[in-house]
């Protein structure tokens, strides 16, 4: 609960800053939806594991050294988290959208990473999956974040290289999709 309740106050301080800009691409009613996935299994499913007993049907038996690793792996996403909205600043939103003054971000992780967010995103994915002795409530992030990424990420880079062009090309030679280059 700790973690979530970290990640709606992070996630809402950052969409408080971004109404503020004035945004000259709006994100359309299918990438919306894509968030909701996300938002039940980030956050609808693991309340109604841990509150109520909707979900016992598909409760596992995990090893204790699996939460350890969990709180760990959580930490990790939620740092990442944190710091990939706080590098982008004003340049974040929740959909894929362009603000007035949107610039090209290729420094603090995303340096290393293009698309961090999606990162935190994986990452915080596995520590749930670790934390929740449950198929579903545990796996739920991963899938979700997958089928996101899957559908939404083409069509950043498309935004991502139609507003910035050969910026943003050699900005991709240079860092990973969602994983670090090792080279």
């Amino acid at each position: 609960m700790a973690f979530l309740v970290a990640y709606l106050a992070i996630r809402g301080v950052f969409i408080r800053r971004a109404r503020r800009q004035q945004k000259t691409d709006k994100g359309d009613a299918r990438d919306r939806l894509l968030i909701a996935p996300v938002g039940i299994a980030q956050i609808v499913l693991p309340l109604v594991f841990v509150w109520t007993p909707g979900l016992a049907f598909a409760n596992r038996a995990q090893p204790p050294a699996c939460a350890a690793l969990g709180i760990v792996t959580m930490a990790a996403g939620l740092w990442l988290f944190w710091r990939s909205h706080v590098d982008l600043g004003d340049s974040w939103s929740v959909t894929l959208e362009l603000n007035a003054n949107h610039r090209l971000v290729t420094r603090g992780v995303y340096r290393f990473v293009r698309h961090p967010m999606y990162t935190s995103f994986f990452v915080s994915g596995f520590g749930q999956a670790l934390l929740l002795a449950n198929w579903v409530a545990g796996l739920s992030a991963l899938v979700a974040v997958a089928l996101l990424v899957a559908v939404r990420l083409p069509n950043e880079e498309k935004m991502m290289i139609a507003q910035f062009g050969d910026e943003y090309r050699d900005y991709m030679r240079r860092a990973g999709c969602i994983v670090p280059r090792l080279s």
